[in-house]
């Protein structure tokens, strides 16, 4: 049996840039994605704290040190820019290979400054 786990978290992303005319996905700084192992392309889930909207979508790389979270294509009529988010990648794995794993979770300020990486 393959248990569906968290792979990794941006916590508290501020959103910089909602582009309703892009074809689709979200923008997430190359260094954040970095940070916590989130390939382009790779699919995560979106959570707005400020409104409870919830979606699915892929990542794609913004410029590192942009600090940029972009929403875009019809996703951007769910956020708006300074929303805070968080962003959530899953992995399947064995049952043996969830109780050994340890998501990475990148905590973010109001400016999207990295706060904590655990």
């Amino acid at each position: 049996m393959n248990l569906i786990m968290m792979k990794a978290k941006i916590h508290r992303a501020a959103v910089t840039q909602c582009d309703l005319h892009y074809e689709g996905s979200i923008s997430i700084d190359k260094d954040f994605l970095e940070a916590t192992g989130i390939l382009p392309n790779e699919q995560v889930d979106v959570l707005n704290i400020n409104t409870g909207a919830r979606f699915t979508t892929y990542a794609i790389e913004a410029a590192a040190g942009s600090r940029i979270i972009g929403i875009n294509g019809a996703a951007a009529r769910l956020a708006q820019i300074g929303d805070l988010v968080i962003i959530i990648s899953y992995a399947q794995m064995s049952e043996a290979e969830a109780r050994a794993h340890r998501p990475v979770v990148l905590q973010l300020d109001a400016k999207n400054r990295v706060l904590e990486k655990a």
